[in-house]
């Protein structure tokens, strides 16, 4: 498995953008394919947007379509959450996850199926 810290969240007023920021160690990071979620108090954890491992392949829940862009840089062990056009419906607590196997083909959404989480960095959308 990889250990993955995010970084980048803060407060900003709604219509503005972050950079949510990854960090992985561990050798096979490159491997895996990866994604971010997001957790709003009294809901459940979420599926936001996900990369194969190579980056050629990304997928995004529907709320953040053209709003969002997931990328990575496997050179650096580093995925990112670029957010634009931010809604307060967009506060939450952000997770950045690895899959559990190496290899996997595409895009992988389920919660299930990653096995490397971080710490979490909280994003607050002000009107």
């Amino acid at each position: 498995q990889v250990q993955l810290v995010e970084s980048g969240g803060g407060l900003v007023q709604a219509g503005g953008s972050l950079r949510l920021s990854c960090a992985a160690s561990g050798h096979t990071f490159s491997t895996r394919a990866a994604g971010w979620f997001r957790q709003a108090p009294g809901k459940e954890r979420e599926f936001v947007a996900g990369i194969s491992s190579g980056g050629g392949i990304r997928s995004y829940t529907d709320s953040v379509k053209g709003r969002f862009t997931i990328s990575r840089d496997n050179a650096q062990n580093t995925v990112y959450l670029q957010m634009d056009s931010l809604k307060t419906e967009d506060t939450a607590v952000y997770y950045c996850a690895a899959a559990s196997r190496p290899y996997t083909v595409g895009v992988i959404t389920a919660p299930e199926d990653f096995g490397s989480w971080g710490q979490g960095t909280q994003v607050t959308v002000s009107s």
